[in-house]
């Protein structure tokens, strides 16, 4: 399993300087994110397409029909941009995939074909802001789904994806709000934390799995 590349000692220092956020730290416990190995980002905006709006269990046998369709009758054709652009829209659609997430898959290939959608040697130099630009524009990728795959996969140290209902959650729960805060809100608040904001992101995912929380 790949490593952080960032301290995870060094984190907990920086947002234990935030009172209320300390609280929530010292209440969740040690600090226990992961990444994956990382695939080419056509795979995962590919997987992501298809998981979509979906349950998990159902996402995943579509998935697998998909793969199937795109390598052929005798299953000897790989899967790349090549070949989703050759591979017919029928029949993506009956392997389970909507019109709209056809759609997108073809422009994912296309765009990947087009180097906008960088190979997965090409993202080590780039930034995140740069990675989110290239990969939202792949059609139906929005910018939540590319957060989560550079916290998640890239394990970059400072990404918050304040639109996420759990951080919004965490966030009113931590610093005692009635209402969900308004993600600007949680972004300005946020940028106390840099440059380890993913970290805080975690915690504030954490917060909400312990319902008898007292931060008082």
């Amino acid at each position: 399993m790949p490593r952080l590349p960032y301290s995870k000692k060094k984190a907990i220092a920086h947002l234990s300087t935030d009172e209320q956020l300390g609280r929530a730290l010292d209440r969740v416990g040690p600090f226990r994110l992961t990444i994956g190995e990382m695939e080419a980002p056509f795979d995962a905006l590919l997987r992501s397409i298809v998981f979509q709006s979906v349950s998990t269990q159902a996402a995943t046998t579509i998935h697998g029909r998909v793969i199937e369709t795109i390598r052929g009758r005798n299953g000897d054709k790989p899967v790349t941009p090549e070949t989703v652009s050759r591979c017919r829209r029928d029949r993506l659609r009956k392997a389970g995939l909507s019109w709209a997430k056809v759609d997108a898959m073809k422009d994912l290939a296309r765009l990947t074909k087009a180097g906008v959608v960088p190979g997965r040697d090409e993202l080590s130099d780039l930034t995140d802001d740069e990675i989110v630009k290239r990969l939202t524009a792949v059609r139906g990728i929005g910018r939540w789904t590319v957060e989560m795959l550079l916290i998640f996969s890239l394990g970059r140290p400072d990404v918050l994806p304040a639109t996420d209902l759990g951080i919004r959650k965490g966030f009113a729960t931590v610093y005692g709000y009635d209402e969900l805060p308004a993600p600007r809100e949680i972004l300005a608040y946020g940028d106390r934390w840099r440059p380890y904001r993913s970290v805080a992101s975690w915690y504030l995912w954490r917060v909400t799995d312990l319902p008898d929380l007292d931060l008082s």
